[in-house]
């Protein structure tokens, strides 16, 4: 199995003040991805990861370039930095419908992954906009059109509805950890919702969409909403079956 992992990356810029004089210091601030990324590697799943900031340069253009992979993870990365190739922003060449590409790519039997986080599903501020996207008809979740994050200092817990469900293989004795916050979506009809979270926001949702699978996990699945997540013994599997699940692996 390959998957390609996007997100959970970002630059940083500080001014750091020193009496009369200041230092700016600048930084790729990569150890978000990796601890999810080590999870997935360790648990016998190619993963090859594309930081966010690489995303809109490097990212594939076409269905036909994406069934290399078995499924695709989009996490804590916007849809405009899908849709603004640099050729086309400031070149004005016409490129490809990239959000349109992955929709076209699980219809044809690949799988679609989004974790939550600032830049997911609506994001801080609406900035995601994933609501306004292609992605919005292949995601197993509805999606708010406005700041949709549920911030929770104190931690919640999810709840799961369907015990059974692949996902959640070889975790069923454990107890579940505690999340930060969430992005507040909202299953369809036609999906599987297979646990809630706060006051009966979706969690984890599942959906057959054409000849693939797509699937929504509203937190993040690295620090800082998920912090307690990724010390969680559960973890690896976790991330494991979702992939699999997906990838119509189990």
């Amino acid at each position: 199995m390959k998957v390609l992992f996007t997100g959970e990356t970002w630059a940083t810029q500080e001014t750091h003040l020193k009496g009369f004089d200041s230092v700016d210091l600048c930084r790729v601030e990569m150890d978000p991805a990796k601890v999810a990324f080590d999870a997935i590697q360790n648990s016998g799943i190619e993963v090859e990861h594309m930081a966010g900031h690489l995303v809109h340069y490097q990212f594939p253009e076409t269905a036909e370039e994406l069934k290399q992979y078995d499924a695709v993870i989009i996490s804590d990365v916007g849809s405009n930095t899908f849709l603004l190739n640099p050729l086309m922003m400031f070149k004005g060449v016409r490129k490809p419908n990239r959000l349109q590409s992955i929709v076209e790519y699980v219809n044809q039997g690949g799988g679609l992954i989004m974790f939550g986080g600032y830049l997911s599903f609506s994001g801080i501020e609406n900035k995601a906009r994933y609501a306004m996207s292609p992605l919005a008809n292949a995601l197993p979740v509805t999606m708010l059109n406005y700041d949709d994050r549920v911030e929770n200092p104190e931690g919640v817990v999810p709840r799961i509805l369907i015990k059974n469900h692949p996902v959640l293989s070889g975790l069923e004795e454990l107890e579940w950890p505690w999340f930060l916050g969430y992005n507040k979506i909202k299953a369809k009809a036609e999906a599987q919702e297979i646990a809630v979270i706060g006051q009966e926001d979706t969690f984890m949702a599942g959906l057959e969409y054409g000849k693939g699978r797509t699937f929504a996990f509203a937190s993040d699945c690295a620090p800082h909403w998920g912090a307690d997540l990724t010390v969680w013994s559960g973890y690896q599997k976790l991330l494991s079956n979702i992939i699999k699940w997906v990838a119509r692996k189990i």
